[in-house]
């Protein structure tokens, strides 16, 4: 039996059956091929790893055009009227460190003026599930909805003060300025 280069010393019985009994070079290749595809594996899931691991924080600014598109899609998605933008956000509020935070606040009518605000407020709610993933944090019944988003760190209050009158305002988390 004629030993090859590539190996170095007795690996035994079994293996030395498969070397027979393989084409010359054959079992080389596939022993190559085998290690190759596992560093790849090994490599990806380390770079799977890592890139999971670090989440990027979105800045104040992108979370603040983020809020806006957020709110202006609901009152756009619950059909009201005679929308009014009372608070522009676009500026970073400073909350220590380096971080900031931005706002955004509109207010806006119902064309059934009987309908009182928690009725108004559950009609935003309705409507705010055709705009992103928000979850209540805050519902204490007669009062505003307080809701927020941990994917875009937003969080919205549906605080409608009155039959017929709609008002939705929101923040973004303290988060990074650049």
């Amino acid at each position: 039996m004629e030993m090859s280069p590539w190996i170095c010393g007795d690996i035994g019985p079994i293996h030395w059956t498969l070397w027979d009994s393989a084409p010359s070079g054959q079992l080389m290749e596939g022993f190559m091929a085998r290690l190759l595809r596992q560093s790849v594996t090994i490599c990806a899931v380390a770079l799977l790893a890592v890139s999971g691991c670090v989440e990027k924080e979105p800045t104040a600014a992108e979370a603040g055009e983020t809020l806006k598109r957020h709110i202006t899609t609901l009152m756009e998605q619950a059909h009201v009227l005679n929308v009014k933008i009372v608070d522009p956000g676009g500026r970073d509020i400073p909350c220590g460190e380096g971080r900031a935070k931005q706002t955004f606040a509109t207010t806006a009518e119902d064309p059934a003026t009987e309908l009182g605000p928690d009725s108004l407020n559950n009609l935003l709610l309705g409507a705010l599930s055709q705009v992103a993933d928000y979850d209540i944090t805050d519902d204490p019944g007669d009062a505003p909805i307080r809701l927020t988003n941990k994917e875009y760190r937003t969080v919205l209050i549906l605080d409608s003060p009155g039959n017929g009158d709609y008002r939705v305002r929101g923040e973004t988390e303290c988060l990074p300025t650049s």
